[in-house]
């Protein structure tokens, strides 16, 4: 589509010219208003890179939220003395011999 409309008799905001630079050594320039907030990166117009300000500071370094683990989330729910507890009662059940496991069918190890 294009605009037949153009920017005659128009007061445009002022706007500065920002620098941007990617790794690949593109070098391009985004319009900002001047009231604008300028962020740090931007998608580079050539590779699709990230480009960092020219001059500026770099992106803010996101606090990374350490990784649960299955035990961190089972703690989280249960007691150590409640885990041991469980332990124990699992434990006797197999030492009975009262859990009857099944043997899977490919299962090709002889049974004791």
């Amino acid at each position: 589509m294009t605009s037949y409309e153009t920017d005659r008799g128009i007061d445009l905001a002022p706007r500065q010219a920002v620098e941007y630079a990617c790794q690949n050594g593109h070098r391009f320039e985004m319009p900002f208003s001047v009231e604008a907030e300028i962020p740090p990166e931007w998608e580079c117009k050539a590779c699709g890179a990230v480009a960092l300000l020219v001059d500026g500071d770099g992106p803010e370094e996101k606090k990374a939220k350490p990784a649960r683990t299955h035990w961190d989330m089972l703690m989280e729910r249960r007691t150590r003395e409640e885990l041991e507890e469980v332990l124990a009662e699992r434990l006797a059940v197999l030492r009975s011999g009262a859990m009857n496991i099944a043997v899977h069918p490919r299962d090709t190890r002889k049974s004791a």
